[in-house]
């Protein structure tokens, strides 16, 4: 089959360090191609090269159309076909669905007839099975009804080569099943996909070809159909994982959080639930089940309408969130970049930002000898890979800021520690990491409550799984006394 685009001798340097180098990659249409690969491999730079937004250095060969490029704009790639969906989606939310859907026919024509945008906008949504208000705007719609327009975006700019970055990082797992059921569509009427994620079952499940990067360099193009997930978590990271299920519990140590009955109208209702000193609670089940919603109330950031709740067998009522941090609860939420971190600001300032009273010398100004003391101790404890605390948090990687924000609720010394998401966006070797943290913490005596959306992370990384449905706790599992296919069949049920 004679290729969509063929790249040969792609490289890419910033500043003398090479993103990319010598890099090959074949698309073909109709296929799904996955670009697998840690956070800093390459991928987003390579994408970059295609969309036409990055120049390659000088030698790169890119033959498109019978053409041979140096390099690609960003109009002549558009105009060849080849469109990205990134995670933000770039659409305009005050525009309805229509316009957003048809927003080139703007760039074609000085003055757009309404009648002619909204018919092709129909005929975009008809030809792939969905069914949108078109005149809705775009602010109303869900995450999952907000991607659907951005790919019938790029399809009414007659698409061939779509690439998906990240594209269900924010859906659920319905959405997902939806999504992924569309990109085989999608394959069908011949589009090549590009799809990046960094959930393996995902990744396994959709892609024909698989892509391994490893910093910046071409590891293989392998069919998926030979490749089982093990496999490529080793050739992404050279690393063997080991899946196994947590030691059992063992019991015996004090109740750290009791709740009974806790209950906040249309978010959760008739909560009860335990977490001991050193044991990992994992809370599951479909976005939207209340999960979040219920670390809220017991971080005091939202007031429950009814039940109680006691910290070591305390009874507590939290009027904001600094009665909980007074109470030994720490909170990493589930979006670092808006309310985890401060992602301007220092490491070091990000990871006292918590404790700001205990570095303060008696005149309250800050003690820059304890701070270093302290900051130190939590670049250690978490092995966050960085040689200078003051550089902006958004210079780091995915996994180190996550290891940066769990690091500010370290330094408060919590009871309790309430870890919403905390994978999510963290590539597979920082995840393993991650759970290392997880696991070391709770051994040294602190009770973790932990909500996963992936169940495969909640399986091997707790030692009692809580499932939520509706608002309602559901069902609980021992992780060693059950498996995880029977947490799915609940989860998914």
């Amino acid at each position: 089959m004679k290729p969509l685009i063929a790249m040969e001798n792609i490289s890419k340097t910033f500043y003398g360090v090479k993103a990319l180098d010598n890099i090959a990659l074949t698309l073909l249409p109709g296929e799904v191609h996955c670009l697998a690969g840690q956070n800093g491999c390459g991928k987003s730079t390579l994408i970059k090269i295609i969309s036409g937004v990055y120049q390659p250095d000088a030698g790169a060969k890119i033959t498109l159309d019978d053409h041979v490029y140096s390099h690609l704009t960003p109009g002549e790639s558009v105009k060849r076909g080849i469109q990205v969906i990134y995670q933000d989606l770039s659409l305009f939310p005050n525009l309805s669905v229509a316009e957003n859907i048809a927003i080139n026919l703007y760039h074609r024509h000085l003055w757009v007839n309404k009648r002619s945008l909204y018919q092709l906008a129909q005929r975009t949504l008809d030809d792939i099975g969905v069914t949108l208000d078109l005149h809705a705007p775009l602010e109303t719609l869900s995450i999952a009804q907000r991607q659907l327009v951005a790919i019938c975006r790029a399809l009414a700019q007659d698409a061939r080569l779509i690439i998906m970055d990240e594209p269900t990082a924010s859906l659920t797992m319905t959405e997902v099943k939806g999504l992924l059921r569309l990109v085989h569509q999608l394959k069908a009427r011949g589009i090549c996909v590009v799809f990046v994620s960094h959930r393996l079952d995902e990744v396994m499940a959709v892609s024909d070809r698989i892509t391994v990067l490893q910093d910046g360099e071409h590891i293989g193009t392998f069919p998926a159909a030979e490749m089982g997930s093990k496999q490529l978590a080793f050739l992404m990271t050279g690393l063997a994982f080991d899946y196994r299920v947590l030691t059992p519990y063992a019991g015996g140590k004090p109740v750290v959080l009791e709740v009974e009955r806790l209950s906040r109208r249309d978010q959760y209702h008739d909560i009860s639930l335990k977490v001991h000193q050193g044991e990992i609670v994992a809370i599951t089940g479909l976005l939207g089940a209340g999960r979040t919603e219920l670390c809220l109330s017991l971080f005091g950031l939202t007031r429950p309408d009814g039940g109680s709740m006691k910290i070591d067998g305390s009874l507590v009522h939290f009027h904001s969130n600094r009665d909980a941090i007074a109470a030994g609860i720490g909170y990493v939420s589930e979006d670092r970049l808006s309310t985890g971190l401060v992602m301007e600001q220092s490491i070091g300032d990000n990871i006292i930002s918590t404790v700001l009273p205990q570095v303060n010398n008696r005149w309250r100004l800050i003690d820059r000898q304890r701070v270093q003391t302290l900051v130190g101790e939590m670049i250690h404890r978490l092995t966050i890979k960085s040689d200078n605390t003051s550089l902006p948090v958004n210079t780091l990687s995915g996994g180190n800021a996550q290891r940066v924000a769990i690091a500010k609720w370290l330094a408060t010394r919590p009871r309790l520690l309430i870890l919403d998401s905390p994978t999510v966006g963290v590539d597979i070797a920082n995840k393993a990491g991650i759970y290392q943290i997880v696991n070391a913490l709770a051994e040294q005596g602190i009770a973790v409550l932990m909500i996963c959306d992936e169940i495969e992370e909640a399986y091997f990384n707790s030692h009692r799984i809580l499932v939520m449905r509706a608002g309602a706790l559901v069902a609980e599992f021992l992780t060693s006394e059950t498996t995880e296919a029977a947490l799915a069949e609940v989860v998914n049920g």
